[in-house]
Formats: structure tokens, C-alpha cells, sequence
């Protein structure tokens, strides 16, 4: 083998070892990157149920929690109130009214379908005619699927559903009966979590070395001489090496929600 020949093969070998190093360089980065963004969107989703659970705890027991055994406990056992909030309006002597606030307690549902649940209800778009539902309960529907017929003048109106969900109940209305608008026709309803998630792992962050906790501040602060609560609840380990506490932007900050010393529930991702 001459020269020429040998050279070809040396600068072929070195061009295909430099073609799979770059190549593997560059997956590497791709790989890297889309771990991060599905890490962290675990991570936020965790974040937010520990959100909506802490609200919902404060709303009931009057303070948000730093431990993670009563908060989990607390969606696995805990019951919230349904309340009904009507007006009594009450005429006076000299031609007034009097208007009054009146709370009542319907029932009581699970904390956890009260947190992992969104509850919607649909009503009568205008006054008008009532033509037919287009669902029955026990169906599942998507956004912008028809819900209802309803006849406004000349012109057969067909309004869409706005969330995705499973139809809970349908008022009784006879086809041909004349409706109010915002009259209520459907109720239905949709999980916005996983209601399967291990409350026993609920402070554990997804992605991260086994036993990595949020983590969690609940106190209470003066505002204006009005005691309020506080809760904030982060990451400690990001996994994206660009996170970092130092950093001015508050979106590259670790993840987190709330704050302890402002009153906000509101998440460094939205």
C-alpha cells in the first residue's frame, strides 16, 4: 500500500471518528435538554397540586402547613362544605331594602375531589326556546362540542362546551320550554390532576436522588397591622444547572410558588 492509499485511510477513519463525536455531541445536548424540560414539567405539575391542596387546606383549617404528613392526610380524609350564598332582600318601612347574606351548607364533598376536581355548569346562552340537549349524562365531551339546542327568534342557536369534561347532570327541561338566559342546563366536571398520585411521595421532588423534599415555608406575616398567612414551597435541587437562587430574572430562578413575605400563591413558571 503507497503513501497516498494509507493517508486516504488515516484522514477517512479520522473524518468518521470526528463525524460520530459531533454527532454525539449534539444528541447529547438534545438528550440532556428534553430530559430537563420533561423533569421539570413533573416538578411543576407536582408544584401545583401541593398549591391547590395548601389553598384549600387555609381555606378550611384557617393556616397553610409545613408538614407534608397533615397536608397529605388531609386530601386522603378531609371533607369540604358545599355552600349555597344567597341574598335575602328584606323591604323596609321608609321604602328601603335591606339586603343580607345568607350561607348555607348543602353537603359535604372529599378534599381530594374538592382539589384534583374543576366543577363547571353551563346555562341558557339567551332568552329563548329550548330545542334538546346534545349529551346525556355519562358522556365525556370536549371543548367547543355542542351542548344544547335553543331557539332565539328566527335562528337555532347550538353553544359549545368551554372546558373538556363528564357530564354530571342535566336539568329537566321539556323541549318547547320557554328559558331565561343563565338559567343552569348542564354541570359537568374534569380532574386537572392525576387522581392516582402517592400522597406518601407528595413533598418528594420528581427527577431528583431519592428523598429530595420541597422546600416548604408556611408563616405569617404584618400587612398594614393585618396578620395574613404565607406559604412557599421550591425547589431545592434544580435539575437545570441555569436555575439558580442568584439569578435577577424570577423565571430562572429555582422553581417555586408563593412567596414569604407577600401574600401570593402564584408560580415562578406562569
Amino acid at each position: 500500500m503507497n503513501l497516498t492509499k494509507i493517508l486516504t485511510v488515516v484522514f477517512t477513519a479520522i473524518s468518521l471518528y470526528l463525524g460520530y463525536f459531533l454527532y454525539d455531541s449534539i444528541q447529547s445536548v438534545i438528550d440532556t435538554t428534553e430530559y430537563i424540560a420533561a423533569t421539570e414539567k413533573a416538578v411543576i405539575e407536582r408544584l401545583r397540586v401541593i398549591r391547590e391542596a395548601q389553598i384549600v387546606f387555609q381555606e378550611q383549617v384557617g393556616h397553610y402547613t409545613s408538614d407534608w404528613d397533615s397536608l397529605a392526610d388531609f386530601i386522603a380524609n378531609g371533607k369540604v362544605p358545599i355552600l349555597q350564598r344567597r341574598e335575602i332582600i328584606t323591604q323596609k318601612a321608609y321604602g328601603g331594602e335591606e339586603v343580607k347574606l345568607q350561607i348555607d351548607t348543602l353537603g359535604f364533598l372529599s378534599a381530594k375531589e374538592r382539589i384534583f376536581k374543576k366543577n363547571y355548569s353551563l346555562g341558557a346562552s339567551d332568552n329563548g326556546v329550548f330545542m334538546g340537549y346534545k349529551v346525556k349524562v355519562g358522556d365525556q365531551v370536549i371543548k367547543n362540542q355542542k351542548a344544547y339546542s335553543i331557539k332565539v327568534g328566527d335562528r337555532v342557536n347550538e353553544p359549545p362546551f368551554q372546558e373538556k369534561g363528564i357530564i354530571q347532570s342535566l336539568t329537566e327541561v321539556r323541549e318547547g320550554e320557554t328559558l331565561e338566559k343563565g338559567k343552569l342546563l348542564i354541570n359537568y366536571s374534569d380532574y386537572i390532576f392525576n387522581p392516582n398520585i402517592d400522597l406518601k411521595t407528595l413533598g418528594q421532588v420528581p427527577g431528583a436522588p431519592a428523598g429530595t423534599m420541597f422546600e416548604i415555608y408556611a408563616g405569617v406575616v404584618d400587612k398594614s397591622g393585618l396578620k395574613v398567612d404565607v406559604i412557599e414551597v421550591k425547589d431545592p435541587k434544580p435539575i437545570d444547572p441555569k436555575r439558580k437562587e442568584s439569578n435577577e430574572q424570577k423565571a430562572r430562578k429555582p422553581l417555586r410558588f408563593g412567596s414569604r413575605i407577600d401574600v401570593s400563591t402564584a408560580g415562578n413558571w406562569e
